[in-house]
């Protein structure tokens, strides 16, 4: 063990995860020569390449593909191990934490967040983030400045993971549209209905869309938003429906003029919020209080209560 250095230990799980020096050595606060001569040193020790180029970027060795988990392993034994004696007051703390989250989910939590914050730590900051502008990537590399992502299930978002909520999508419309004049409505109604929706950016396919693709429709979209908070408000004195989750049309039906329209039981789109966090983070005891934090705040959340007009969005009968 006297030969091995373990301050290199970092560095080397940060070059397999990110398999790019520059980046490693941003994430962990190095300089680029400082980052190529630990890369140097590690590959003398284990007599391998460990990055190999391939075109513009770097592959791991097949040494390194196996040696990954290893590392990442042993930094989490360590990590938990000092972890044992370490304490964390949140009463006395002044520490921000920075939480990644839709502005749905900032709207239903951060009221419940803060009134506990108010009572339990009130030093201490939740920055939240928009997760469109929080550069969520693939595998661990987003928690390098992320303490918490709050996201939807079934998105392949990476980290250990608890879920937290359940909502479901409702339709809203302006009390004066057409549609409510029918005595009933149809998936393929809302379809051809002039939409507008809810974006969050690169590929992401949102449930409400989801739910068209799986019954064989093709919305007409006549407007864009970035996320779903500002939905209500859009299509509030038009012609304009658009899919928002149950929590978020309550809110919105309190003080706008908006009317929600249901879906059948058996037609039902869900919307489950989970929460993400590294997983060399699971035993950190500011960590956990954050999540526990955030668990309690959902926790808090009422059950909505919608005033809903008696139409539901069926199945044509035909279809």
């Amino acid at each position: 063990m006297k030969d091995v250095d373990l301050n290199l230990l970092p560095s080397l799980q940060a070059l397999l995860e990110l398999r790019n020096v520059s980046r490693a050595a941003e994430r962990m606060h190095l300089s680029q020569p400082a980052m190529s001569a630990a890369l140097s040193r590690l590959r003398r020790h284990f007599n391998d390449d460990l990055l190999v180029r391939a075109g513009r970027g770097y592959e791991l060795t097949p040494f390194a593909q196996a040696l990954a988990p290893r590392v990442d392993q042993a930094l989490a034994d360590v990590q938990d191990a000092l972890q044992l004696r370490t304490d964390f007051d949140p009463a006395g703390s002044d520490r921000t934490f920075v939480l990644a989250a839709s502005d749905y989910v900032t709207g239903v939590l951060i009221r419940h967040l803060r009134a506990l914050i108010a009572v339990e730590a009130p030093g201490i900051a939740v920055d939240f983030v928009p997760t469109s502008r929080a550069r969520i990537k693939p595998g661990l590399e987003s928690f390098s400045n992320i303490d918490l992502i709050v996201g939807p299930m079934g998105f392949d978002l990476a980290g250990s993971t608890r879920q937290l909520f359940r909502d479901e999508f409702v339709i809203v419309m302006d009390p004066t549209h057409p549609l409510l004049q029918r005595e009933a409505l149809t998936v393929h109604d809302i379809a051809t209905t002039p939409q507008a929706v809810g974006e969050f950016g690169g590929s992401i396919v949102t449930p409400p869309m989801q739910f068209f693709q799986r019954m064989g429709q093709s919305p007409v979209v006549a407007a864009r938003v970035a996320g779903f908070q500002a939905l209500p408000t859009v299509v509030e004195g038009t012609d304009l429906v658009a899919l928002v989750p149950s929590m978020l049309a309550v809110r919105a039906a309190r003080s706008q003029g908006i009317t929600v329209v249901r879906f059948a039981e058996e037609l039902e789109v869900p919307l489950v919020e989970s929460m993400y966090w590294h997983p060399l983070q699971t035993a950190d005891p500011a960590n956990m209080w954050l999540r526990s934090l955030v668990q309690r705040a959902a926790q808090s959340l009422d059950e909505p209560v919608l005033n809903v007009h008696p139409i539901r969005v069926e199945v044509a009968p035909h279809s």
